[in-house]
């Protein structure tokens, strides 16, 4: 943060707090007695009539004592501007605390786990239980609680997998991310609105969903120049690259005309974060076994 923007801060923050305490004496001072008087204010509404009283003295110093405490807080902790506090506070360093904590408490726990084969662990409840947790915080955001994917983002209960099903497959996955690029019009930038027309059509004809057979017939021939280098020449899609399968009515973006169309022309690019680094090995083990449990039933 710049030196202005820190002094900008820290004259708010404590110009409100002073300027509270200034407010609550000034207004002490313009009473006359401590004591509850006769005296009103002019002002009646329905019978009501507003008196000229103190505040209570355990309300007033209530007040005082939030002045001082706010005074105490600042001081200890930041708060104005790049000001670090007397503790030396930040939210890093007690994540990081509490991460070291963790670690001492459930180690032991994870790394019994972690030399445990995928298939294996899958197996023992109590591990799963774990790995439930780990997914929850860590993959939902995006998964979804029940791992059933979202727009974008894929079901990890199903068989459908874009990189491969396998443990090793997931254990990479997870460890290193993934980084996933549908080009626009495919190898075929010069693709017309005709053609991707008739792509469109034809990648909807494997579900038997083509508005028009005649384009579709003709979609054969682009999706072989434009698509097949990475989906493959019969459109089962390639693991090595991430390349789904189109022939198995299972979608990532939507299946209707318009959502195909729209990958087509525009293109899809999407990220699975490496989980190393943020995860231990043993946890990467356990979500690995955890995932890989949810399309074995």
């Amino acid at each position: 943060m710049s030196t202005f923007w820190s002094i900008w801060i820290s004259v708010i923050v404590l110009g409100t707090v002073f300027g509270c305490w200034w407010l609550l004496y000034a207004t002490r001072k313009s009473q006359t007695t401590d004591t509850e008087t006769d005296r009103t204010m002019g002002h009646s509404f329905d019978g009501i009539e507003e008196y000229d009283n103190p505040l209570p003295k355990w309300w007033f110093y209530l007040f005082l004592a939030t002045c001082i405490f706010a005074l105490g807080y600042l001081a200890l902790y930041p708060g104005l501007g790049n000001y670090k506090g007397l503790l030396g506070w930040t939210s890093a360093n007690q994540w990081e605390a509490e991460m070291a904590d963790a670690e001492d408490k459930y180690g032991e726990i994870y790394a019994q786990f972690g030399k445990t084969p995928i298939p294996e662990l899958a197996k023992n409840e109590d591990a799963m239980k774990i790995g439930q947790r780990l997914f929850a915080n860590n993959c939902s955001v995006c998964h979804g609680t029940a791992a059933r994917g979202q727009v974008g983002f894929p079901n990890l209960t199903d068989n459908d997998w874009l990189y491969g099903g396998s443990p090793e497959q997931i254990h990479t996955t997870i460890t290193q991310g993934r980084m996933g690029n549908m080009p626009a019009k495919g190898v075929m930038p010069s693709m017309t609105n005709e053609q991707v027309n008739q792509v469109v059509n034809y990648v909807l004809s494997f579900s038997g969903r083509e508005k028009d057979a005649e384009a579709a017939e003709a979609g054969a021939q682009v999706f072989a120049q434009a698509c097949s280098a990475c989906h493959g020449p019969n459109a089962k899609g390639n693991q090595a690259m991430g390349a789904p399968n189109l022939t198995d009515n299972v979608w990532l973006y939507g299946s209707t005309y318009e959502w195909i169309k729209e990958t087509v022309m525009n293109g899809r690019q999407n990220q699975m974060p490496a989980q190393e680094g943020r995860l231990s090995d043993d946890q990467i083990q356990i979500v690995s076994a955890y995932v890989y449990s949810l399309s074995q039933d």
